[in-house]
This record gives structure tokens, C-alpha cells and sequence, in this order.
């Protein structure tokens, strides 16, 4: 078992330099960045920190990216960002930021969006989009440990092309050590005969449960706020108890 590197959880949240040490391509419109903070910190799976952008006349816009990597990989930070239309930060990540370079960033960040294989499970995971790279982190986590908990992941994308992970995902799925993944391709028919050509509803979320040996002890929900109200409504529709779920949101 691979323990997470001995670092204290970062109590004041400054600003620090982080470097980016390499770049990777994800989706045609996602990527992740791998960042190397001068001060290292331990960070928890589901955490996100803080990225701000100053302009040469001074002007600086800061955003917040969940943390896609596991903390065993810790000092290293992988934020993934997808490239909005218009978007006035993710297309200076696309376009511009390159390794080498120099990023402000803040955290780690979040208390409650967090899991550790000591809690235990059945774990399920929900994400929509980008809304999957903080459950992406507790997988992946879940992998390092070589943890045995029971855990599924319900991730809706457009297209297959679109499924941020998707080779990692299916290699962690084809471990057959309790870890599932079904896919909800919501423009396309399904590609495997597990998954659904749909969006996440009632009826899905039903069948994508009985892949669990037991109800799940806690569900985690993460995209856009339209899809995170959506998905909880399939859960609950599906059986789960609200105390049951968290939820995380992005967008307007």
C-alpha cells in the first residue's frame, strides 16, 4: 500500500509560485496540467485550489480547478481544465501556458467534497464533464491505496471522444478489484453494452447501482449546476437518501 507523502495540510492559504511541468491532452477540448508548487503541500482527494492570473497592466482574475491527481502524487498537482467559448481563463491555459512556466495558485481548498479510503464504501461517484476530475481524484487515490472498496463512477459526457480519462478510467475498471464505470453518452448511442445512450435519470441511475454489492454508504455529485440538480433528482428518484449525497457545482 502506498502511503501519501508525509506533508501537513497547508493551514494559511498564501498565494506561492507553482511551476508547470508538463502539459497533456486529454479531449480535444480538455487538458491537464501538472504544477510543482514551491512550497509542497498534502492535499485530500476531492480538494481544489485557487489560480490567479495577473495582466501586465495589472489587472489579475483568479479561478478555482479541483485537483484531478491523487494525494500519493503529492507535491505534484494535475489541474484539468476544459476550454470554454469565451471563457476569459481556460483559453490562456489552451493557448498559452506551456512547461516552464509560472502560475500563482492558493489551497488546498474544501472540507467537505472529500473522500479517503479509510471511510470506506460503497463509494459512488457522479460527474458530468470537467465535473469528474475531483472524482477522478478519489479514484485514483483508491487505486494507489490498492483498496478493495466498492466503488462505481457515473460519468455523462456528449461523446465518446469526450469522456475526460477515458483509457485510465476503463484500465482502473478491468482491474476487477471493485472499482465499475458506466458511461451515460447523452449525443451518441452507447459504446459498451453497459452504458447508456441517455442522460443521467431515474431509470439509469437504478441500473448503474445494482453494480453495487450494497447501497452506497455516501455519493458524491459534481458538474454544472443544471446537471448536479438533475443527477441528485435521479438518485433520490433511484433510492439514495439526500443525507446521503454531496454535492459540488461549477458554472452559473
Amino acid at each position: 500500500m502506498t502511503e501519501p507523502l508525509a506533508m501537513p495540510l497547508r493551514r494559511r492559504l498564501d498565494w506561492q509560485a507553482a511551476t508547470v511541468r508538463r502539459v497533456e491532452t486529454k479531449t480535444p477540448t480538455v487538458k491537464s496540467f501538472f504544477l510543482e508548487p514551491a512550497e509542497p503541500f498534502a492535499y485530500r482527494a476531492g480538494q481544489h485550489v485557487d489560480v490567479r492570473l495577473t495582466a501586465p497592466d495589472g489587472y489579475s482574475t483568479e479561478r478555482s480547478y479541483s485537483i484531478a491527481s491523487a494525494p500519493e502524487t503529492a507535491p505534484l498537482v494535475e489541474l484539468t481544465v476544459e476550454l470554454l467559448e469565451g471563457g476569459e481563463v481556460s483559453p490562456f491555459f489552451h493557448e498559452v501556458v506551456e512547461p516552464g512556466d509560472t502560475l500563482e495558485i492558493r489551497g488546498p481548498i474544501g472540507g467537505h467534497f472529500v473522500w479517503r479510503v479509510a471511510e470506506g464504501g460503497p463509494v459512488l461517484l457522479v460527474g458530468g464533464g470537467s465535473g469528474v476530475v475531483p472524482l477522478m481524484g478519489m479514484a485514483r487515490h483508491r487505486a494507489a491505496q490498492r483498496a478493495d472498496v466498492p466503488m462505481l463512477l457515473f460519468f455523462s459526457a456528449r461523446h465518446w471522444d469526450e469522456v475526460i480519462f477515458r483509457d485510465e478510467l476503463l484500465d482502473l475498471e478491468a482491474r476487477g478489484d471493485g472499482f465499475s464505470l458506466a458511461l451515460a453518452l447523452t449525443r451518441e448511442p452507447a459504446r459498451r453494452e453497459a452504458d447508456f445512450g441517455r442522460r443521467i435519470d431515474g431509470a439509469a441511475a437504478m441500473a448503474a447501482l445494482a453494480r453495487l454489492p450494497a447501497p452506497p454508504r455516501v455519493a458524491y455529485v459534481c458538474g454544472s449546476n443544471p446537471f448536479v440538480e438533475a443527477a441528485t433528482a435521479a438518485l433520490m428518484e433511484a433510492g439514495i437518501p439526500a443525507p446521503v449525497i454531496r454535492t459540488e457545482r461549477y458554472g452559473g
